[in-house]
């Protein structure tokens, strides 16, 4: 193993591995990036995405597509309890057409990490809505990513989500 230093002391040879030295470089010029955003800014951001997740709740609900197109990335992309890739038109249209329909939508256990300018939200919902394959009523668990554009807006790029399935269930 590569060694760094050449202080010898009793029973200790003083030098530190070359891996060592490189872990505390990055622990030390990593960490303060992690939370690269004040608290206070953290807290203003937290409530901006708290919002947004009501307005997305709120644009599905009430299928308002013009709500959507302003909350949703151009790049946007989903992954729908089903497994199906899902791009921001595809998003649009369903919901134009009504081809997915929610009647409720109820969250719950929300969990909102920020990483720069994305923030992770996490959460839980209780659905209640149909799509052409049939009914999709039920808990989920899903995954919102937020990135937040150069004019400081902030916008869904990326959403998953999966049914929360009984134990005792089949498939």
């Amino acid at each position: 193993m590569r060694t760094l230093g050449s202080a010898s002391h009793a029973g200790w040879n003083g030098r530190i591995p070359a891996g060592v030295v490189a872990i505390f470089i990055l622990a030390f010029t990593a960490a303060p990036m992690l939370n690269a955003m004040p608290r206070g800014e953290r807290h203003e951001s937290r409530h901006e995405i708290d919002h947004l997740e009501e307005d997305w709740r709120s644009a599905v609900l009430s299928r308002n597509i013009a709500a959507m197109n302003a909350l949703l990335d151009d790049d946007f992309m989903a992954i729908t309890a089903n497994g199906m890739l899902q791009s921001k038109d595809e998003t649009l249209a369903n919901l134009r057409s009504g081809k997915v329909h929610f009647n409720s939508i109820q969250f719950s256990d929300r969990k909102v990490r920020f990483y720069g300018t994305t923030a992770l939200v996490t959460s839980r919902a209780e659905v209640s809505g149909t799509t052409p394959e049939g009914d999709i009523s039920g808990s989920y668990r899903y995954t919102r990513v937020y990135a937040r554009d150069q004019k400081g807006t902030w916008r869904i790029v990326s959403f998953e989500a999966s049914r929360i399935r009984n134990p005792y269930e089949h498939k």
